[in-house]
Parts: structure tokens; sequence; C-alpha cells
């Protein structure tokens, strides 16, 4: 997929500095260094949607991933971006004395602490080989959060999903969550909730316009989604796909996969 469209965020007024069509590892490289941008900007949203949610989204986060209330874990995080969530992350890791990978653009993570039990890769993931090798079946959490619908339209999918599968220890948990499904979307949108939601959105008295049976090639849906779970589950790993808890900003159009395995 190329060019995947930020989906779920297009029934809100796009932010003028962020072109959601075409937006990728570059352009995060780019917002990470401009002084006009807010820390929630710079990761992809707008302040609304991020401003005093990170707390409740971390909180959904631990809930899926218990490893993280363990101790001395391996734990790593692909594209934490900048804001206060990889910041939960790191105190948290530092409580529980895990150790903590970060992989992202070398912009992103000269944002966020440095601290002796974390290791920063400067790396579009999967691009970073040495690492994969000497991560291959030995983490215990890898999470990546708001991340997946930008990587699957840079990055051949199956490889990505390949190789992220294979970084997971016994026991290990792999959480891709707040992933924009188009088809989850729609399902919302064409419901009396989902249309009253849009209306006070967007301050009008329209319906939103939903199309059924309609193939986008450029958008996350249902049949990804669900072959995602499918392969994981053939190469021998547990796989669901989970709802967000409903009081995150975006739990009516996005949900997440967890992957486990045994």
């Amino acid at each position: 997929m190329r060019q995947l469209r930020h989906n779920s965020d297009g029934d809100l007024k796009k932010m003028d500095k962020i072109d959601f069509e075409k937006i990728g590892y570059e352009d995060f490289r780019r917002f990470a260094e401009d002084p006009t941008m807010s820390t929630y900007e710079k990761i992809g949203f707008p302040d609304s949607y991020r401003q005093g949610n990170e707390g409740q989204i971390f909180a959904d986060i631990l809930a899926k991933l218990p490893p993280l209330d363990e101790s001395r874990k391996r734990v790593l995080d692909i594209g934490p971006g900048c804001s206060d969530l990889p910041r939960l992350l790191i105190e948290k890791c530092a409580e529980r004395e895990h150790q903590l990978f970060l992989v992202d653009s070398s912009e992103m993570l000269l944002l966020l602490p440095d601290r002796p039990f974390i290791h920063k890769v400067s790396a579009q993931f999967p691009f970073c080989p040495k690492e994969i090798a000497s991560w291959k079946g030995s983490l215990d959490v890898v999470l990546c959060y708001s991340v997946l619908h930008y990587l699957v339209a840079e990055v051949p999918a199956l490889k990505w999903f390949d190789a992220t599968l294979s970084l997971l220890a016994p026991g290990g948990h792999l959480l891709l969550g707040d992933i924009p499904n188009i088809s989850k979307r729609k399902r919302f949108f064409s419901s009396e909730s989902g249309v009253r939601f849009h209306q006070e959105l967007m301050k009008t008295t329209a319906r939103p316009e939903v199309e059924f049976n309609r193939l986008e090639s450029d958008q996350i849906d249902d049949t990804f989604l669900i072959s995602l779970v499918s392969r994981a589950r053939s190469a021998g790993f547990d796989a669901y796909l989970i709802p967000q808890n409903p009081a995150l900003p975006m739990a009516n159009r996005r949900e997440d996969l967890l992957i486990v395995r045994p």
C-alpha cells in the first residue's frame, strides 16, 4: 500500500501544516525539527486529540501488555514519537527495571530523554537488520502505537509484520495499537450514534457520507487486519483484534491488534 490515508481523521478539519494524504517517515523527521509545531502536531495529531488523553491511552496500553508490570523485561517501542506517551513508557520501564529500545528517526529520538536503560536506534523499522538479528526471539514487549498505517504505506506489509513477530520471546506480547480501520469507521458513521457524533463534531446537520462494498486499496480495512490475525495464528502465535477503552478519543473508529507468543 502506498500513501495510505489517515482515514479516521477525515471527518475533522485538517491541520494546515499537515497533508494527511501524503504523510510519511520523512515528514515526521521534518516535523520533529519544526519549532512552530506542538508536541502532538509533530506526531500527526491535532492537540485536541492527544492533549490530556495520553494518561488514559497509556493505561489502556498497560492493560493489554501485562509484562510491562513485571520486572526486568526487554521492551521495544517502534515509532515512539515525542509526546507524553513514550515518556510514560520510559517512567514505567525505569520503575520496573526494564531495558527499553526505541526505534525512530534521529530527529524524534533527540526529543526524548536519555537514560542508562534506554537504547535508541535511529532507523525506519524494519531497516535496522543488525538490531533485528540481535533482538530475534528475545523481546517481552513490542509496542507500535498509532504507527501501523504509516508503516504499511511505505514498507512491504508482510516483510514488516513477519520481522516484528520474529522478535517475540516465549510469552512475549506485541501490541499494534490505535489502528485506523475504514470498515469500523463506516460501521460507526452509518449508525445513529455515529451520525450524531459527526454532526456535533462538525457543527452540521448533514449526515456523514458512507459507502460500503467499495474497494479502497489505500486503506486499512477488516480484510487486511483479519489477514494479519490469520497469518500470526498460522505462524504459531495467538492473535486478537480488540477494542480500545471507549473513553479514548478515537475508540469509535480505531482498534488494536494484540499478538502473544505462547
